[in-house]
């Protein structure tokens, strides 16, 4: 079981501490290939999704997560060459699509599960607020961290579980549709086109998305460039949008130097209409509020931010929810290193300006395992910043980079866990001559304490 989630720790029992939802055990999903109709005014989602899979464990039943506002209509299977498996029956209750098949499907089978179903999508409610499947004045979203995918798709949501995706939808013609990966066709039939987009790269579920709006495209990066970057804006705001935006193809540059390449072929930036409480990150794309495109560059420590999460949080996913500072960690990170290249602010006076901000905030989070409360406390993403820092500190600037730069290479669209950046940091502390106890040392003091450490210097 081990092996088979992808990970490095055992499954902690059968539901997810976090979010309070019981894991789907037993199998994997390799791919979705869903199809929806959505028509904008009424919001109104019809869809049919195909689920490859294959399965670690004998089968006689089987979950998958799908929220209450979707009814579903029929489920079929179909196993490999040919090989026959049928559906007993179904039900669609608290969340969970449950599944009987009339015959036992044995261990390590490839099938495919098609499943109708139709609705009004609607956010889920989470102990962090809604999340999901949001309609908005003249579109809609989908922002999904962290168990928000159910509110459109039916799926094994869980982080540690990616999968590959093909994403067609159909909507009315006036309207844009973003997804994540590559748009391969574009169809218009009377009123409404077709939209489809291919996903290469293994992704999770809660980073799936779509975006609907009445949207222009805005080249960001050069003719040419490595990493194509292009946002999706309002007409009305592309002026502010490409003032705002106007660094985003030298930071796609910059942090390719500092972690790697870019793991995906493309960057898209999409702003909706309406305002937005934060940014919010999608595998190959970020979305931003109107309300973040001022034209001033205000916002420009989170356009850093949400592009970093492409390395850290979508390329590197997490194997569990608690391990949330290696995203929210780096990312936070990366905002100082973007200020200390573009703005000549060392991360150095970035990180003691945040060190106090926390020194005066209560010391009650516990980095390792904040809890479901506070995984998405500032603190938690701040005091991850820090602990990057003194990392930085310990190993040197030339050692650090190094070291992440392998971190980041070895965990390349897969999960990663502390552990995995805790054994780069030590072989490369092992070989620059810092003593094990060393690195323990600060390890044990950011990660495994709740009292804040001294100052990395």
């Amino acid at each position: 079981m081990i092996s088979n989630r992808l990970r490095s720790t055992p499954v902690p029992g059968i539901r997810d501490e976090y979010t309070g939802i019981d894991f789907n055990l037993g199998f994997h999903v390799r791919a979705y290939d869903l199809s929806l109709d959505y028509r904008v005014a009424p919001n109104r989602l019809d869809g049919t999704a195909t689920l490859h899979l294959d399965n670690w464990r004998a089968l006689q039943t089987m979950t998958l997560d799908l929220a209450q506002g979707m009814r579903v209509a029929k489920v079929t299977a179909q196993g490999t060459a040919g090989r026959s498996i049928q559906v007993q029956r179904f039900r669609h209750t608290g969340g969970k699509l449950r599944l009987s098949f009339r015959e036992e499907i044995p261990v390590d089978s490839e099938f495919s599960l098609t499943i109708r179903y139709s609705g009004t999508p609607r956010p889920v409610r989470s102990p962090w607020g809604t999340i999901g499947w949001e309609e908005l004045t003249n579109g809609a979203l989908v922002a999904s961290q962290p168990n928000g995918a159910p509110s459109w798709f039916p799926c094994d949501d869980t982080p540690d579980e990616k999968a590959r995706y093909d994403i067609t939808v159909t909507t009315d013609s006036p309207y844009a549709v973003i997804a994540n990966g590559t748009l391969v066709d574009r169809r218009t039939a009377g009123s409404r086109t077709t939209w489809r987009y291919q996903v290469a790269d293994p992704m999770a579920t809660y980073l799936a998305t779509i975006q609907i709006g009445d949207y222009s495209q805005l080249q960001l990066s050069a003719d040419g460039a490595a990493v194509p970057v292009h946002a999706w804006v309002p007409p009305a705001l592309r002026a502010r949008a490409a003032e705002e935006f106007v660094d985003q193809s030298r930071m796609v540059e910059l942090y390719s130097q500092l972690f790697g390449p870019y793991p995906f072929d493309s960057y898209t930036v999409v702003v909706c209409e309406d305002a937005l409480e934060i940014p919010l990150e999608a595998q190959g794309l970020s979305i931003f509020g109107a309300n973040h495109i001022r034209g001033d560059h205000a916002w420009e420590r989170l356009i850093a931010h949400e592009l970093s999460h492409q390395w850290f949080g979508n390329s590197l996913g997490l194997a569990q929810w608690n391990d949330i500072w290696l995203n929210e960690g780096f990312a936070c990170y990366s905002e100082w290193l973007w200020f200390e290249h573009a703005h000549g602010v060392p991360a150095a006076d970035s990180a003691r300006e945040h060190y106090a901000r926390l020194a005066a905030l209560p010391q009650d989070i516990l980095l390792s395992d904040p809890g479901t409360k506070d995984m998405f406390d500032d603190r938690v993403y701040k005091r991850g910043a820090l602990t990057v820092h003194a990392l930085r500190v310990l190993l040197g600037d030339a050692p650090f980079f190094r070291m992440l730069r392998r971190y980041v290479a070895a965990g390349r669209h897969a999960v990663v866990e502390p552990v995995d950046l805790r054994r780069e940091v030590l072989a490369e502390a092992a070989s620059a001559g810092i003593p094990e106890a060393s690195v323990e040392a600060v390890w044990n003091a950011w990660l495994n304490q709740t009292a804040l450490p001294e100052f990395p210097s």
